[in-house]
């Protein structure tokens, strides 16, 4: 068997684990290995085949980084997301209070349709019902929240 046919195969196999897995070095690697399958084909010596595929392996891995990051970056800014998930995703938010707020104690706030327990650390007067606040931070399932700055 050839082997240009051998490395297209192996080609092949690469691009199903890309597919499988969204690892880059495998795309990176069936690049590699379909340069090396045509530069065989049009006859180049093996020891040149091997370099010209690693090679051209590298170059494509420096050139689609950039590429890649561009698309994800893209994809973030259209669905509104910061790359963060889970109770991650709400640092920031903002939250409309439910239930006031007393000193000291919890209080209710909602998010999206979600209800939360919230607690305001440093305040030391009651934040009433439909107040505007932000998420600063988290403990299991219970909100730190503070006012919300207007925008000037």
């Amino acid at each position: 068997m050839n082997a240009w046919i051998i490395l297209l195969i192996a080609a092949a196999v690469l691009v199903a684990v890309e597919i499988a897995t969204q690892q880059v070095w495998t795309l990176v690697l069936a690049a590699g290995c379909l340069a090396a399958a045509v530069m065989d084909a049009c006859g180049v010596p093996a020891l040149w085949t091997v370099v010209g595929a690693a090679v051209l392996s590298i170059v494509f891995y420096i050139v689609m980084i950039p590429v890649l990051n561009r698309w994800q970056n893209r994809a973030r800014r259209r669905s509104g997301s910061k790359g963060r998930t889970g109770m991650e995703a709400l640092l920031g938010r903002t939250a409309i209070v439910t239930h006031d707020i007393e000193p000291g104690r919890l209080g209710r706030a909602r998010i999206d349709g979600d209800y939360w327990q919230v607690r305001m650390p440093a305040c030391n007067h009651t934040v009433h019902r439909g107040a505007e606040v932000v998420v600063t931070a988290y403990d299991s399932i219970i909100l730190t929240v503070e006012h919300k700055q207007p925008k000037n």
